[in-house]
């Protein structure tokens, strides 16, 4: 992979992350994170670098994250269990550090993303509730329906 391709994946990651952090459902925008920076450890464009502790436990019990360098920028991602047994623990996150920014719009940003992954947006269900079903007995009611104003009009006394 060329490094102006693997700028422009980090970028995209960058904005995809940045999304997820504030994003009311963000689990898609950090699979989708996950799946590429996977795909760039395993054709070694990206280098795992250590694992840090979560600055966001889960359930109050202390976890730790996988730091992954991608270009210039670096990324957090769940560990496997032989990271745990092959890198460092670098300890907690140093919070002073920060990844270059980058502009890029997030529907490109998941544009690339889909494209490098090779990610289909999966079928459809249909929804059943919002469909209404009839029964073949089905006849039409007048009960309850009023013409405003009267077309018709009422007996005079």
């Amino acid at each position: 992979m060329d490094k102006e391709h693997l700028y422009t994946l980090a970028k995209a990651l960058y904005t995809i992350n940045r999304h997820a952090k504030t994003a009311p459902q963000p689990k898609h925008l950090y699979e989708i994170k996950k799946q590429a920076i996977n795909q760039l450890l395993k054709e070694k464009s990206a280098i795992k670098i250590g694992l840090h502790f979560s600055e966001h436990p889960k359930f109050s019990n202390q976890h730790s994250t996988l730091l992954v360098k991608v270009a210039d920028y670096y990324f957090h991602i769940p560990p496997s269990k032989q990271d745990f047994e092959q890198l460092e623990h670098l300890g907690s996150l140093d919070s002073d550090f920060r990844n270059p920014q980058a502009k890029m719009p997030l529907s490109q940003a998941k544009k690339e993303i889909y494209q490098y992954i090779g990610w289909k947006r999966p079928p459809q269900k249909k929804d059943r509730r919002k469909q209404q079903h009839y029964s073949s007995y089905y006849t039409p009611s007048s009960l309850g329906k009023m013409e405003w104003p009267p077309t018709k009009p009422h007996r005079n006394f």
